[in-house]
């Protein structure tokens, strides 16, 4: 007899409708993700002022490590699980849950101590002045207090998808975003608690949902969920879900990197409003970015599945759909940032200042944008079916490979425009690279389908 909740339609029901009703919940979930990021900057903008604005960009190098941390465990352990339920293994899918839990309270308690103790040299060296620092400071320190939270409510949200239940993470995801554009103008201007605010909004709303996620887990008719006996760590489940997660760990730690990197350039050649320019531009690239990442977690069980229960064919069609859509959504945010970019700018400040900044550098960003999408993909794709060293690879390739020497070598010639257009010529070589991998393993995956038929 089959346990409910095991989806086994994943394995029979058609790519395309598969694709729709596992990517819409999560693309809904990751736009929601996305303005979730942007409403804090809109109400920060408009009701603390240009400098939060930079003060908040100063605290993205350390937001994309809180991050990297993470998705090291959820990432990972999404995949994981995506993988154990399609040959059937229930018992390390189960296991898998209880060890995510574990793993997130370990990582997020030490990370949040270990900042703490020095976030003012942390966001010295991240870019921030006498003017930006007091800013940062504020919302990092409510942020970090609420680390473990923020990594068990993404860690389960993941979970949620892989086990089959992405309506059910999309909730949990809109749920936050309602929560919080709620109580930031509450806590922003109401109780004039500033910047403080925004980070409290983000908490309180990330501790709600976390409640019901873990309500949702204790349901015993569910095909994982949280019981005795689970919940001690597994040198193997462990091993695996690191390794697994080890590529967006990677990206995201290199992406705190290149932040700081680009905020410092930026400060040296255009001072504090330049840092707040690339944080406005930076929100509104993300929401794409979002978007494909979206269908990346609506393509991830689909493949998953499929690779584990040897389905090749099936493998092939979803990543091909997922490219289509994934270059779709980069081709609006290109047309957008080119042909309205002042317009798009001016959702975060009425500073004429920073949104002449902002549009500049939004429209050099996404000069390449719409080739970056399947380059995404692919990365995804070969994490979504286990190939670790792959998506580390593809992960890594625009940004050490590519960004960091541009960061490192224009700037010297066109000052703040180097940086700038340091972007998209690293979108533009990494997709190349992308392509190259993708066509190798399509062909491989064509072999795998003749002998099928």
């Amino acid at each position: 007899m089959a346990k409910t909740g095991t989806p086994t339609e994943l394995g029979t029901q058609p790519i395309g409708k598969l694709l729709l009703q596992y990517a819409i919940p999560a693309i809904i979930a990751m736009t929601a993700s996305s303005l979730y990021n942007m409403v804090d900057s809109i109400f920060i903008g408009h009701g603390v002022g240009p400098l939060a604005i930079s003060g908040l960009a100063i605290t993205f190098p350390l937001m994309n490590l809180a991050a990297a941390f993470g998705s090291l465990v959820g990432v990972g352990a999404s995949t994981l699980v995506s993988v154990k339920l399609g040959q059937k293994d229930y018992d390390t899918a189960q296991n898998i849950l209880g060890n995510v839990v574990t793993l997130n309270l370990i990582i997020g308690i030490g990370f949040s101590i270990l900042t703490l103790l020095f976030l003012d040299p942390i966001l010295y060296f991240f870019g921030a002045s006498e003017d930006t620092i007091p800013y940062a400071r504020d919302y990092m320190v409510i942020i970090l207090l609420g680390n473990v939270v923020t990594h068990m409510y993404l860690g389960l949200n993941a979970l949620l998808r892989a086990s089959g239940h992405p309506q059910k993470a999309m909730i949990a995801t809109i749920t936050t975003v309602i929560i919080n554009t709620i109580l930031d103008p509450i806590f922003i201007y109401s109780f004039g608690w500033g910047i403080q605010g925004a980070a409290i909004a983000t908490i309180l709303a990330q501790i709600i949902s976390l409640v019901w996620q873990f309500k949702t887990f204790t349901n015993k008719s569910e095909l994982i969920h949280l019981r005795r006996g689970i919940y001690k760590l597994r040198s193997k489940i462990v091993k695996n879900t690191l390794a697994i997660g080890m590529s967006p760990f990677l990206m995201n730690l290199a992406a705190c990197f290149i932040v700081i990197l680009i905020n410092k350039g930026l400060k040296e050649y255009d001072g504090d409003l330049a840092i707040g320019a690339f944080g406005i531009v930076n929100r509104i690239v993300f929401l794409f970015i979002m978007i494909v990442m979206g269908l990346n977690q609506g393509m991830q069980p689909i493949a998953g599945y499929n690779f584990g229960a040897q389905q090749f064919h099936r493998v092939d069609r979803v990543l091909k759909l997922t490219i289509y859509g994934a270059t779709a959504v980069t081709v609006t945010g290109f047309l957008i940032g080119e042909l309205m970019p002042e317009l798009a700018v001016s959702i975060f400040t009425t500073h004429e200042g920073l949104l002449q900044l902002s549009a500049k550098g939004l429209r050099i960003v996404v000069m390449f944008f719409p080739i970056i999408g399947f380059q995404m993909v692919t990365s995804n794709f070969f994490q979504s079916i286990g190939m670790a060293s792959k998506a580390i690879f593809l992960s890594l390739t625009r940004q050490l490979l590519f960004l960091v020497p541009c960061l490192l070598v224009l700037p010297h010639f066109w000052g703040s425009t180097g940086i700038w257009i340091s972007m998209p010529i690293s979108d533009l070589a990494a997709s190349i690279v992308a392509g190259i991998m993708l066509y190798r393993q399509f062909k491989i995956f064509k072999a795998h389908a003749h002998q099928q038929i």
